[in-house]
Formats: C-alpha cells, sequence, structure tokens
C-alpha cells in the first residue's frame, strides 16, 4: 500500500509538471483559447484537440475531420437497408476518448447539444450512442467555428 502510495505522489507531483509546461507552451495560442471558449471544454481537452488535429486548414471538411477523429459510424450493410455497427475503427484513440468525455460534458452544460442529446435518447439511442453522435456532430461543428482563425493558426 506504501508503495502505491509514493506512485500516486510521484504521478501527481509529475502531473503537476506537465501542466505547467502545457500552460506555458500554449499561453498565447489562439487555437487553444478558442476551443477554450467553448462551454464543457477545459484546457486538457483543448491541449488534446490542439495536439492531435494541429490545424484545422488541413481538412477539406467538417466529415474528414470527424473520420480523422474515429468519429464516424460504421456501415453494415448485408442487405439492401444500411445498418450502423459502431464507429469507425480507424483514428486516434485517445482523441476519440477525450471527445466522447467532451460530449458527455457538452451534453451536459451546453443547450444546443443537450438538447440533441435528448432527441437522441427520445428515439432509444443508448448513452454511448448518444455521446459519439454529439461527438461526431460537435467536431464537424468546430471545424466551421474554427475557419476564421485558420488563418493565424
Amino acid at each position: 500500500m506504501d508503495r502505491h502510495l509514493e506512485e500516486m505522489k510521484r504521478l501527481k507531483s509529475a502531473l503537476a509538471v506537465a501542466k505547467k509546461r502545457l500552460e506555458a507552451v500554449t499561453q498565447n495560442d489562439p487555437v487553444v483559447a478558442q476551443l477554450q471558449e467553448h462551454n464543457g471544454i477545459g484546457p486538457v481537452t483543448a491541449w488534446t484537440i490542439r495536439a492531435e488535429i494541429g490545424r484545422f486548414d488541413r481538412f477539406r471538411t467538417g466529415k474528414q475531420l470527424s473520420k480523422f477523429c474515429g468519429l464516424s459510424p460504421r456501415n453494415s450493410s448485408t442487405d439492401s437497408r444500411p445498418k450502423t455497427a459502431g464507429l469507425i475503427g480507424t483514428g486516434n484513440g485517445e482523441l476519440r476518448a477525450v471527445l466522447i468525455q467532451a460530449a458527455h460534458r457538452l451534453a451536459r452544460h451546453d443547450k444546443r447539444w443537450h438538447a440533441f442529446a435528448v432527441a437522441l435518447r427520445a428515439n432509444g439511442k443508448p448513452g454511448s450512442v448518444v455521446a459519439a453522435a454529439v461527438a461526431n456532430r460537435w467536431i464537424r461543428w468546430l471545424f466551421h467555428q474554427m475557419q476564421p482563425n485558420m488563418q493565424a493558426a
């Protein structure tokens, strides 16, 4: 138990150092600042998006960005009717996880995304599907929000 407690202290200290370093490196980053203006998006989410996506202008569309993030639904069509079969298997798993967590916060703290989540739940969608759908729509929406600052980034 003592070994575990010591390891937790060490990790807590290492996290504090990493957080200070990230704050210093991104304090003048306009993309990180703009990301943090959105409800439910804090520094860790903003840092992750900035680090993993980098420049939003490398994508032509929000749909392309959503696929890069691994948030697009996978189709499984065995007959004439297309069916969804979870999310596509590509993309950065850590980025996808951060965006799914952001979607949970957005659905709680932002009226627009809350209404979207409520509508999906009313149609019988489970919570995990709702979070993935909110993340997908949000990152596609965010692509368009980041357009004015793409030249500055």
